[in-house]
């Protein structure tokens, strides 16, 4: 994780602009994310946006639900300043500077979200502890929903996730920067998980109604209710 923390340290003042030129359909992925939430605009929630990165969904979290309490973390103190900065004309938003894996989740949460973070936890234990952590921080009724990097479910179909994301990327970043760069990152710092298995460690959890909201090849928003 500490690479993963120089890395978003490093990138954080392009990461808007970058994210949209690397994720294929970033803003639709969110847009759904949001959209799965089952709750009344004018409820008073509790929500938890673990790797909140730059604050994009704490965002759009804002602008459809205005009167809820967010807790933004993030590993990256840089990410954290630009979100405090996006988000500087909400209120009721508290900031945490943390691994995610560190921090205690005590509080009966109503939302727990995520977005492209929990792919970066090392081995398929890590994110099925991290699953069992979310649900025990639910309130009864509460929702996760996480917006990630997936794995395909055989190598054929793991094959053509890549092509079809590099070729996304050939749309704005050179094949040289694909091949060296890249491609390397997500090598040296991903850990993708299959969504099946994401399936499971949800429904052994305990979570209900747990589906799949939206997909595009390698990347997706899947998620359950307490």
């Amino acid at each position: 994780m500490k690479k993963v923390q120089e890395h978003f340290d490093s990138e954080a003042q392009h990461y808007d602009n970058l994210i949209l030129t690397l994720i294929p359909h970033y803003n639709k992925m969110t847009d759904v994310l949001i959209e799965g939430l089952p709750f009344d605009e004018e409820e008073d929630l509790n929500i938890l946006d673990l790797g909140c990165g730059t604050g994009n969904i704490s965002q759009k979290i804002k602008n459809r639900f205005s009167t809820v309490h967010i807790t933004c973390v993030d590993i990256s103190e840089n990410m954290i300043n630009i979100a405090k900065n996006k988000l500087s004309d909400y209120s009721n938003i508290t900031y945490k500077l943390a691994d995610f894996q560190d921090i205690s989740l005590n509080d009966d949460y109503d939302v727990v979200v995520s977005s492209l973070a929990i792919h970066h936890l090392e081995a398929d234990l890590d994110k099925k502890n991290l699953y069992g952590k979310i649900f025990n921080s639910l309130a009864e009724g509460g929702v996760f929903y996480n917006a990630d990097v997936v794995l395909g479910s055989s190598e054929y179909l793991q094959d053509m996730y890549i092509k079809k994301w590099k070729e996304f990327m050939a749309k704005n970043h050179s094949e040289e920067d694909i091949e060296n760069k890249w491609m390397p990152t997500h090598r040296a710092e991903d850990n993708p998980s299959k969504m099946i298995d994401h399936i499971k460690w949800l429904d052994d959890t305990g979570f209900k109604q747990v589906d799949v909201l939206w997909k595009y090849y390698n990347y997706g928003v899947y998620g359950g209710v307490k």
